[in-house]
């Protein structure tokens, strides 16, 4: 199909390689004996002398009809520039993304160009950089541009010390990065960017430990902070960071005044969070007459003409059997060979006969008349495929051509494997030549093609035909309704064509087009045997070789050509007559639409129509006379062909207005009758019936959609615009591809684009269509020209089209999916920009800029509370008070027991000399085996060694801290337990770990210092760590306190054990690193200690006769809880189980249980999730092995956040065949401020689970959803309140009860809450404020603890122990996680789950936010070359799912997120390192 747009067919580039093509050619024929002369004199200078390949020898082979040809036009190229112009003013430096680059290709020269660029390789020599250098300095001369993009990359090309330096700080540290910048060797020469450690790639182990970045710490003397890890200027933003430089680029260009939010705005369920923004009345509206429809001129009846193709063909191969039918040219241009009218009817008759009688037997035939056969020859045989097309039509079965398969994997193989399919095609005809060229297997057989049916192929040269008997006669039909053949649709696959077409004069005509679809089969094939013309056919590869080749043919034949205004430029000299060409229009479903007819000679040409682009984007003409940057010429494509066309609107087929673009319908006999096996797309497509303003219908006839977008000129002459198939509808406005086209390949892509290859599609994203252009780049494009060719193209189109683009991608050569002729296969494409396969080498996302159509941003209410609050009773709003409680914890009478449990120093003492020998510990290593036990009586005894070696050699007072350095096991209980003998404070701190000291020995001297420990007991093993070498590169080791080695303790028991005089003394101090990076250290009494295990004892009933297996880290929180105390409280006995043993042996847990018949177990996510994923393929290994999980009642995961119901529910499922109960899973919850405030026991209900409003949620609303329903969150109970615990749901700002409908903090009431966070100085008001608080209104007098988490309380159907329905606590998220953003409260978890969905090669993600913008870190499980692919997908989901644009997406190697050793991410420690350019990302993308 040829449009006739002259000002669409665009562009060329301000180095004129493109606009000059043909007087570059014809100068180098002329210069062609000088060329050794000139070389040897002009070659540095040269850009085709800039490397040892050069692009003029890919150039050479350039097809005709690359589309930069298409497009070019000096006119629209100057409005571009001018375009351009514009924006250079405005002199805006955008952050370029961040690549990795190789550490092994570096050079002075390579060192002295900003890092984001691809460096040239070694063996292009100095030649090629000399060229860099000076293109790179002619470049600064022109573009202001070039010097601010240069200062801002020359500060992110040297390291952060060297930044730290423009400012003035640190001198003395800069001199060895400075000294970085020149090469070294290959050992040292590392990005100079990466300041500090960075964890191993795909080690998650390392990354799993406690590190508090900024030293946020409670409790810490304000002059003796740790010093930070980034300098930071006044604003807070890090100055040694190259990254916060690039991000505040991308703020200054968010700053941009955006252009006005367009008429289509999202519609949400709550219509008070939309903006309905005005309709703009400036837009143009139409305002002529409806359409009259437009006839074609009569189709004049011939006599004696033949009724149908098979009847013209048995008259001229009868009687004109020596006429020329077929002409096929050589690779030179040549005539190989010339098929007359009576070889190609005796042939044809031939094969009829063949398939019908010789394939087969006589009674079971292969072929039937009405069966379809797919014919599958090359371009370059035209002969072969004429005959088997009339030969099929002759036997009366179905053709259905298709194109040759040259692999597995050819793009739209699935789309022709479907029309084969549902075509019921079970055989192949094809030529001998072009099987032999087939791909086959090992064995030598026809590979099977992806999504083909099994395919019987037949071969139908000369030589394997028969010739029919005299008897046998092909049955000549008469024009009637039947299928003749099927041809295949790009977009929609299926097509059927009639035999109708209407009869032409002419004697020669040449076929550049392919012959087995489109208009090189209407014309080339059926008109031309239906008139008796003499086809010259060209095929692509002769024309590829030879472009000269069909002007040649026309010269000699005397034949009229179809082609547009260049041509007619080029050729007008050398006679070419203006009145010959003849554009025309056409459509796989209507056939040839209109044409122009040759005119007189010298008659005047047809006028053209300069309309507004700005007008055809809302469906109006309107003639362009202001802005001549945005105008585009059209000419008209003739009369429409003998039938009854009139035009359609979208939506309902309604007769447009005369001046109204719409789509063409057609009513011929010469067309497509259906979509073979698609009866619905049939109906709306062949079977429509216009109808007037007034919705009454134009009568019974019906049209056919061309899929032809234009409008009725003056005279009746049709001009088309556009085709439905390039349509991008984007906020109302409709805007061609094509024209896009134009516009990207007028801004300079001789540097950037490879053979101006370049598709534009639309993707759906957030309720409206987004532009997305892909483009192929050129092998020796830099890094930096590609940017700069990809922002100039943002703003050419932005000014132009007035349109804001989505995507801009640029992929490496060739690797963009073809069509058979070589162009882009743009619907392969738009699938792999959208499953993740696309692998682009540079991408730019402008979400910022293209995305008007957002919800407006939340309204905060002014805090406060007002009288209609405050309501007495248990209702507020009209809702149920959240709030809800355990169960009493009751009064315990016999003072033999309250003696025995208020301290547990003396539970452990009376257990010793009770039941002596009874197990209270077991622990296991990996393999399975009990490497130590401990009694009552043996625990008891070895804590009093303790004790003594603590008063001799310690020189410790009453009240003093002592931290226990020691791995999980049963030593860290017997030193907790001689720390309460001795009358001194235990704080557990993990150990460092030997292979990455630098990362986690600085934490546990952070705790040291800031809990003032006096002394360190530990084992030889760690003592020898903590004074070695490598630990003295990351702390002071000379000032250790006193360390005791427990390996070697006193015989000696001490002389008396020190029993503290009230229970509120303080028993220990629990140390954690929160999530946001907080060192927190909270205050555990005797008091709270001896009620929290027996508030757990009850829950869990727990008896001196049960056993439980722990596999926890034992250093904080209820894990320490469960590993050291509870044992010794209630007298059941603990199996211990190290998590670093589970690495070492997965089934080790799932083994025990098994073995030693538990009943209940503790354990960790991350415990949970090595199993899953570890050992969800083995299950069936493990049930052989006598696995069995049967005996397990309650399985609860131990942890401080949101229950992950995926993870439970997976575990759940996929252990099932080992006997585990569904109902066993349940988590726990526990804070800072109070260790159990949940815990799923035995007696209590089985967790719920309920479906809540993602979009209510955000405005801190809880609204329940069913299942399945948009937009919903699955939540899941974080386990039953344990005994003597109180919650209520409380508005953090207002500090007012909250009813069970809104999302709140929640607080907490409990005998075991901490007493208090850590402080050396007592801040007295941070103590309040979380442990000691009161409600604004409601129970003023109660105090309470915030835990900081967020969360709801909701009444559910399940009955309770004591027979009243169940109040089930959900938590959300942590409050100090919670990003807010334009607004609205959104939970980090929701996002991270959306992202980590977008791409299967993502396999962890982690965000945060930086100054108002949103950063997405991804973990890259897959290549190098899927990083890119992430972007485009994880701004897409957040778009989609959150309704947030994400800022910066930054791809990460596996194991880089960091993880505490309760398996939560630590965020903030992840923001600070990204800000700190420490991460080494393999890609950072900046969307604008």
């Amino acid at each position: 199909m040829h449009l006739p747009l002259l000002s669409f067919i665009l562009f060329s580039s301000l180095l004129g390689d493109i606009t000059q093509k043909g007087y570059e050619k014809k100068r180098a024929r002329l210069l062609a004996p000088f060329l050794p002369q000139i070389t040897s004199k002009y070659s540095p200078a040269s850009p085709e002398a800039s490397g040892p390949s050069s692009s003029s020898g890919g150039r050479r082979n350039r097809s005709g009809g690359a589309r930069d040809d298409r497009y070019r036009s000096d006119i629209h190229t100057e409005a571009v520039q001018a375009a351009l112009a514009k924006h250079k003013e405005e002199k805006m430096a955008l952050p370029m993304p961040t690549k990795r680059r190789s550490a092994f290709v570096q050079s002075p020269v390579d060192n002295c160009t900003p890092p984001d660029t691809s460096s040239a390789s070694e063996d292009e020599g100095s030649l090629r950089r000399q060229a860099t250098l000076s293109a790179a300095l002619a470049q600064s001369l022109q573009s202001p541009d070039y010097w601010i993009n240069r200062s801002v990359q020359s500060s992110s090309t040297s390291s952060s010390a060297s930044s730290t330096l423009s400012h003035g700080e640190n001198k003395t540290q800069t001199q060895p990065q400075v000294l970085n910048l020149v090469p070294s060797p290959p050992e040292n020469s590392v990005p100079p960017d990466v300041t500090s450690y960075t964890p191993e790639r795909g080690s998650r182990v390392d990354s799993r430990v406690d590190l508090p970045p900024n030293a946020m710490t409670r409790g810490m003397p304000r002059g003796q902070s740790r010093t930070s890890m980034l300098d930071t200027t006044a604003d807070g933003v890090p100055v040694n960071s190259r990254v916060s430089t690039k991000i505040q680029q991308l703020l200054n260009t968010l700053k941009r005044p955006k252009r006005q939010a367009l008429s289509e705005f999202f519609l949400d369920d709550s219509e008070e969070i939309v903006e309905v923004p005005q309709p703009d009345p400036n837009t143009p509206r139409p305002e002529g007459r409806q359409i009259i429809p437009v006839k074609g001129e009569p189709l004049g009846v011939v006599s004696n003409w033949p009724p149908a193709l098979q009847a013209a063909l048995a008259r001229w191969g009868a009687t004109q059997a020596k006429s020329p039918a077929l002409t096929a040219l050589d690779v030179t241009g040549k005539p190989l060979y010339t098929l007359t009218y009576g070889k190609l009817w005796s042939r044809s008759l031939k094969l009829a006969y063949t398939l019908l009688n010789k394939l087969g037997t006589k009674n079971e035939p292969v072929l039937r008349p009405g069966d379809r056969v797919a014919l599958v020859y090359p371009n370059s045989d035209p002969a072969m495929f004429w005959v088997a097309f009339y030969g099929c039509l002759l036997a009366e079965v179905i053709p259905v051509p298709i194109e040759v398969p040259l692999s597995r994997q050819d793009a739209g193989s699935l789309q022709i494997g479907f029309l084969l399919g549902s075509c019921g095609v079970g055989l192949a005809l094809t030529s001998e030549i072009c099987l032999k060229g087939l791909p086959k297997t090992p064995q030598g057989e026809i590979m099977q093609f992806k999504g083909w049916p099994r395919m019987k192929w037949v071969v139908t040269d000369t030589k394997y035909l028969t010739k029919p008997s005299k008897d046998w006669q092909p049955h000549i039909p008469t024009a009637n309704t039947d299928t003749a053949y099927i041809e295949k649709l790009l977009s929609l696959s299926l097509s059927v064509r009639v035999s109708c077409v209407c009869p032409l004069s002419g004697e020669t005509l040449v076929n550049v087009l392919d012959c087995k679809k489109d208009m090189g089969l209407w014309h080339g094939v059926l008109t031309s045997v239906m008139n008796r013309i003499h086809t010259i056919t060209v095929p692509y590869a002769v024309m590829k070789a030879c472009p000269m080749s069909w002007v040649q043919r026309v010269h000699i034949h005397k034949g009229s050509v179809s082609s547009c205004d260049a041509f007619l430029n080029v050729f007008q000299s050398h006679g070419l007559k203006p009145e010959v060409i003849c554009p025309c229009a056409s459509s796989p479903e209507a056939l040839t639409v209109a044409i122009r007819r040759p005119g007189a000679r010298g008659a005047a040409l047809p006028a053209r129509a300069i309309l507004s682009m700005g007008g055809l984007s809302h469906g109006v003409i309107r003639v362009n006379t202001e802005d001549k940057n945005s105008a585009l010429t059209v000419q008209d494509v003739g009369h429409v062909m003998p039938g009854v066309p009139a035009f359609t609107f979208y939506g309902p087929p309604q007769l447009c207005k005369t001046d109204e673009i719409g789509e063409i319908v057609l009513n011929s006999r010469a067309g497509g009758t259906m979509y073979y096996g698609l009866p619905g797309v049939t109906k709306n497509t062949f079977e429509v019936i216009p109808v007037n303003q007034a919705g009454a219908p134009l009568g019974e006839i019906l049209f056919t959609r061309t899929g032809l977008l234009g409008f009725v000129g003056p005279g009746s002459l049709v001009f088309v615009v556009g085709k439905n198939e390039g349509l991008l509808t984007v906020s109302g406005r409709r805007h061609n591809a094509d024209d896009l086209v134009a516009t990207a390949l007028a801004v300079e892509p001789v540097k950037t684009v490879y053979r101006g290859r370049i598709a534009v599609f639309s993707v759906t994203v957030f309720y409206d269509e987004r532009i997305v252009i892909v483009a192929e780049q050129r092998p020796d494009a830099s890094e930096e020209d590609s940017f700069q060719w990809m922002s100039r193209v943002l703003q050419a189109i932005d000014s132009i089209h007035q349109v804001g683009l989505y995507c801009l991608a640029l992929v490496p050569a060739n690797t963009l999916p073809k069509t058979p002729l070589g162009g882009i296969h743009i619907s392969e494409t738009k699938q792999n920009f959208l499953e993740g396969n696309l692998h682009p080498c540079n991408i730019l996302l402008c979400p910022h800029t293209c995305v008007t159509n957002l919800p407006k941003p939340r309204q905060k209410q002014p805090v406060g509370v007002g009288p209609a609050s405050i309501m007495v009773g248990n209702l507020v709003a009209g809702k149920r008070m959240a709030q809800a409680a355990g169960r009493e914890l009751g009064v315990l009478e016999e003072e033999g027991l309250v003696r025995k449990h208020q301290f547990l120093s003396e539970a452990l003492q009376w257990r010793a000399q009770t039941d002596p020998d009874h197990v209270l510990y077991v622990l296991l290593n990996a393999k399975g085996v009990a490497v130590c036990t401990a009694t009552c009586s043996q625990l008891h005894k070895r804590a009093e060694k303790i004790t003594s070696a603590l008063m001799e050699r310690g020189g410790l007072n009453t009240g003093d801290n002592v931290v226990l350095l020691y791995p999980p096991g049963i030593d860290l209980i017997a030193a907790f337990y001689g720390c309460l003998y001795a009358g001194v404070i235990p704080v557990t701190v993990r150990p460092p770990h030997p292979q990455n000291l630098a990362a986690t020995l600085p934490t546990v001297r952070m705790i040291i210092d800031v809990s003032k420990a006096a002394c360190i007991l530990t084992t030889q093993p760690l003592m020898r760590i903590l004074r070695s070498r490598e630990a003295a590169a990351s702390v002071n080791v000379k000032t250790w306190p006193t360390i005791i080695d427990t390996d070697d303790l006193p015989r000696r028991r001490p002389p008396q054990l020190y029993k503290p005089p009230t229970a509120e003394m303080l028993a220990y101090l629990d140390f954690s690193v929160s999530t946001t990076g907080m060192l927190t250290g909270v205050k555990m009494s005797h008091s709270a200690v001896s009620t929290l295990c027996r508030s757990i004892k009850l829950q869990c009933e727990l008896y001196s006769s049960r056993q439980i297996a722990i596999c926890l880290d034992p250093y904080c929180g209820l894990g320490f809880v469960q590993w050291c105390l509870s044992s010794v409280y209630s007298g059941h006995q603990s199996i211990l189980i190290p998590p670093m043993e589970l690495e070492l042996s997965l089934p080790l847990w799932l083994s025990t249980l098994s073995q030693y018949k538990i009943r209940d177990t503790f354990c960790s996510y991350s415990v949970m999730e090595l199993c899953t994923k570890g050992l969800g393929t083995q299950t069936d290994a493990l049930k052989a092995r006598g696995v069995n999980l049967s005996c397990v009642r309650s399985c609860v995961v131990i942890a401080e956040e949101r229950p992950r119901l995926a993870l439970t529910q997976s575990f759940s499922k996929l252990f099932k065949d080992l006997g585990l109960s569904p109902r066993a899973v349940s988590t726990a919850f526990g804070s800072r401020v109070n260790l159990a405030i949940c815990l799923q026991g035995t007696a209590g209900p089985d967790p719920s689970t309920v479906y809540v409003d993602m979009k209510s949620l955000r405005h801190d609303r809880v609204r329940l959803v069913e299942r399945g329903a948009p937009q919903s969150l699955s939540l899941m109970e974080s386990g039953t309140i344990l005994p003597g615990v109180r919650v209520i749901i409380v508005n953090p700002e207002t500090r007012g009860p909250l009813g069970d409908s809104h999302l709140g903090e929640i607080w907490v009431q409990s005998p075991h809450s901490s007493s208090g966070y850590y402080t050396i100085y007592g801040e007295e008001s941070l103590q309040a404020d979380h442990f000691n608080t009161r409600l604004s209104f409601g129970e003023p007098h109660t105090l309470w603890a915030r835990t900081g988490y967020l969360g709801f309380v909701k009444r559910t159907e399940l009955l309770g122990s004591t027979g009243d329905r169940h109040d089930a606590l959900f938590v959300v998220g942590q409050l100090d996680e919670t990003l807010e953003l334009r607004g609205l409260r959104y939970h980090p978890i929701d996002i991270e789950t959306s992202v980590s969905r977008a791409h299967r090669s993502i396999a962890e993600s982690a965000v945060f936010t930086w100054t108002n913008l949103l950063v997405v870190v991804a973990e890259l499980a897959g290549s190098e070359q899927e990083a890119l692919d992430l972007v485009p997908l994880v701004t897409n989901v957040v778009l989609e799912e959150h309704h947030l644009i994400v800022g910066v997406v930054v791809v990460v190697d596996p194991g880089v997120i960091p993880i505490n050793s309760r398996g939560e991410k630590q965020r903030m420690h992840l923001r600070d390192s990204f800000l700190a350019d420490q991460l080494d990302p393999i890609y950072v993308a900046y969307n604008m």
